[in-house]
């Protein structure tokens, strides 16, 4: 692949890149090497439109085993992707979808309270949502390809 990027554009993209992936990686590390996380608590915080969805979802142990076990594989998983630039391009869908999940878990809306303290005050624009378009920018730059994993697995031979 061709690299159409400046030097500078391409050591901040592939930074941006590796530090939300790190981002990823340590918030699903610290769930795992935590033997009492649970989603649980995050879910029943749950405000917004579709709280009765999170709290059905927290309601039934069977279905919060599945969700605490993929939040934490998917965390990592994505997060590895990111850093490695290794199937970037899922890593980075995925981890839009996750974003957009915690997003609507607990949107920054103007009247609602979370038992969760907040690290600020928003207004709509939170960090997730940050992160999540921050995301997006970069699935519209394949870096991976250039400096990344996916430029070998993804190689065409002739």
């Amino acid at each position: 692949m061709k690299n159409q990027y400046s030097k500078w554009q391409l050591i901040w993209l592939v930074t941006l890149r590796v530090v939300i992936g790190w981002h990823f990686l340590y918030e699903g590390v610290v769930k795992v090497t935590n033997p009492n996380w649970s989603s649980v608590s995050y879910l029943l915080d749950s405000e917004g439109l579709l709280k009765g969805f999170f709290y059905r979802l927290a309601a039934n142990p069977n279905i919060l085993k599945i969700i605490d076990f993929s939040n934490v594989c998917g965390l990592i998983a994505i997060g590895m992707g990111l850093m490695l630039g290794a199937f970037s391009r899922i890593a980075l869908w995925a981890g839009i979808i996750l974003l957009f999940f915690y997003y609507l878990s607990h949107p920054a809306f103007v009247g609602l309270k979370y038992a969760l303290p907040m690290e600020g005050s928003y207004l709509i624009v939170n960090k997730v949502l940050i992160e999540l378009i921050a995301l997006i920018v970069l699935s519209l730059f394949p870096t991976s390809k250039i400096i990344g994993l996916d430029r070998f697995i993804f190689t065409k031979k002739n």
